[in-house]
């Protein structure tokens, strides 16, 4: 596997402000991601972006391994930043 280029500082702090949800249990789970997570892959962005364009509860089932990525969402890039959220 190859690995993508490393984000932008500016577009970091850009996909943590998108990630400040509704729900609290996203935030938090979100918060400490990006507190451990300093630096991001294009690739981990990609699958972000993907992630955040999803409702607050289901993105949470996500995360929390309810329920698994279908359709569009089954993309390496999901997967791979959805693993490690999950491992956070």
């Amino acid at each position: 596997m190859t690995h993508s280029p490393l984000i932008s500082a500016e577009r970091l702090a850009r996909l943590s402000w998108r990630a400040r949800r509704g729900l609290l249990e996203n935030d938090l789970i979100l918060k400490k991601f990006f507190k451990v997570h300093t630096h991001l892959s294009e690739d981990d962005a990609h699958g972000l972006e993907s992630l955040f364009d999803l409702p607050d509860n289901e993105l949470l089932e996500l995360f929390l391994g309810q329920k698994e990525p279908e359709g569009a969402l089954v993309q390496p890039q999901v997967l791979q930043v959805l693993e490690k959220i999950r491992n956070v």
